[in-house]
């Protein structure tokens, strides 16, 4: 019982004052109860750092076996004085020449076999985010105008949406269609749903292109994710028939995948890169905000309505060694969870229709705390990856500590004297000794300030989260790209800096990527930060 309600949190409502009945005139409030952000670390299963660890010695093992190896040899060698050691090599062993082309030929062929066998490093090239028209801005307050204006809602759902803008943590820049607010029309349409992902696509491709010099025939993989809108032919048939790539292009189109399918989109395209040495692939994230529309009268499918915001990023990933010098980034690591086996955690964002039968996305109450579990287990899972040795060892002391005396650890120890806990609270690992960067997905203000307190992060740790939250609203599986482009318009990225980029939706998944800068990311010359970015971070708070 007491663990159940440290899940949960209270919140005083005032309702306003009641325009009608007994307590006509009165003041309201209500008590909202909710469920919290879990405590990523008091619960840590022990098989998800296994898991981590063994993701780590996987190669490390062979490595581990060279200092041996240089160690027995040196003290072999060392035990000999210099006449001694020449004396062998020279006078006591005779060689002849089919011996040492042998040798020599084993040698090489051993060698070539090992780095031709090795995985080549993927590196991001560059990147493009999508900047809307101006004309598609929408501020809250005409947000709510133009969706009353449709008559699509009533009053209480335009209440409803109008609580939700408030306290989203989006500015009042954002980018919709249009279509979604024009009175008495479905505009969840096909024609509608191929504007809006052309326009978007087509703008960040395009700049994509002209950045990198690339022609679009010289793309061997492109892979496309957008959850909602997935029309035939696909998305990605689209982007090839638009450019004319080539006829033995390896295209992929992934649908459903939520909020997290940019990095499952950019984990395919390395493994496709890999496998088929296709050389450059080409990713692209985007989101049909008209798709993710609803017009009835059930809350539950009206959030999305207030944060889902117009947005699309286009990468250009490679494995050719070359590419090196003109890189950005390299790929370090990936790691994916996924808890759809658990039935809470499959329904927590689920597209159906109310009892009206119009279609929407609807949020579980359920989704802060399954999207903690998705969290916990996939930093419990990077952690080993990524953390310095010192932090490793005192996460795993304390996560080992916690699975042989489970007794000792089952209540949270009363505070001391000076109001700190014992010494039996759990170990925190600090990621910021890991990483330089942290690009979260910018869900929602709420969301953002769980993860900074559960993971000890400092203001400045989330400032990109939060001005691209700001900016332009919840962009879903793009908006990790639009973070990164403001670290780098800001000019904060330097050679050797790693970059985290996190981002968790539906089924239910959470799923990271960490990259390395090769080299300093100069300001770029074209940015859709480039005109604003100089006002943040003080119009997040303004």
């Amino acid at each position: 019982m007491a663990r159940e309600q440290a899940l949960l949190s209270t919140e005083i409502v005032n309702r306003g004052v009641e325009p009608s009945g007994p307590d006509a005139g009165s003041p309201t409030f209500s008590v909202r109860v909710r469920r919290r952000l879990p405590d990523l670390l008091q619960s840590v299963n022990l098989k998800y750092v296994r898991l981590g660890y063994h993701y780590l010695i996987r190669h490390g093992v062979y490595l581990a076996t060279i200092p041996v190896i240089v160690l027995v040899c040196g003290a072999e060698v060392g035990s000999l004085s210099r006449d001694d050691l020449w004396r062998k090599v020279w006078d006591e062993a005779t060689y002849d020449l089919a011996t040492v082309l042998a040798f020599l030929a084993v040698l090489a062929f051993t060698i070539s076999v090992y780095i031709m066998s090795r995985p080549r490093p993927v590196y991001l090239i560059d990147f493009a985010c999508y900047k809307p028209a101006d004309e598609l801005k929408v501020s809250k307050a005409e947000f709510i105008d133009l969706a009353r204006k449709s008559g699509k809602f009533d009053e209480d759902g335009l209440a409803f949406q109008s609580r939700l803008l408030a306290k989203s943590g989006i500015g009042d820049e954002s980018y919709m269609p249009r279509c979604v607010f024009e009175p008495g029309t479905n505009c969840a349409t096909m024609k509608e749903g191929r504007a809006e992902a052309s326009a978007a696509m087509f703008a960040a491709l395009d700049e994509l292109f002209d950045k990198c010099r690339v022609r679009p025939k010289d793309v061997g993989v492109l892979v496309v994710n957008c959850s909602l809108f997935n029309p035939t032919p696909s998305l990605s048939a689209m982007i090839v028939n638009h450019y004319k790539m080539r006829g033995n292009i390896l295209s992929y189109n992934l649908g459903g995948m939520g909020c997290s399918a940019g990095v499952i989109a950019v984990d395919l395209a390395r493994d496709m890169l890999q496998a088929s040495g296709a050389g450059l692939a080409v990713v692209v994230s985007t989101e049909a905000v008209s798709f993710t529309w609803y017009a009835g009268k059930r809350r539950s499918m009206l959030i999305p309505n207030a944060f889902f915001r117009a947005g699309c990023a286009a990468v250009l990933l490679s494995n050719r060694r070359r590419d090196f010098h003109r890189a950005k980034y390299q790929l370090e690591h990936i790691v994916r969870t996924h808890k759809g086996a658990d039935d809470r955690s499959f329904r927590s964002v689920y597209q159906e229709e109310d009892e009206q039968r119009i279609k929407g996305l609807s949020i579980s109450r359920d989704l802060v705390e399954v999207g903690g579990h998705a969290l916990k287990t996939n930093i419990t899972t990077l952690g080993p990856l990524v953390l310095p040795f010192s932090e490793q060892l005192l996460f795993f002391a304390g996560v080992l500590f916690r699975h042989l005396f489970p007794s000792k650890t089952s209540t949270p120890p009363p505070p001391s004297a000076n109001g700190d806990a014992s010494a039996a609270a759990p170990y925190i690992p600090d990621f910021k000794r890991a990483f330089e960067h942290f690009c979260m997905h910018a869900a929602s203000r709420d969301v953002l300030e769980h993860l900074q307190s559960n993971l000890g992060l400092r203001d400045g740790d989330l400032e990109a989260s939060r001005a691209v939250l700001h900016r332009f609203g919840n962009t879903s599986s793009s908006s990790i790209w639009y973070e990164l482009a403001y670290l780098e318009a800001k000019g904060r990225v330097r050679r050797g800096d790693r970059v985290w980029q996190l981002a968790f939706g539906s089924g239910f998944k959470c799923n990271s990527s960490v990259w390395r800068a090769v080299r300093r990311v100069r300001r770029p010359a074209r940015s859709p930060w480039l005109d604003c970015v100089d006002q943040y971070p003080a119009r997040i708070n303004a």
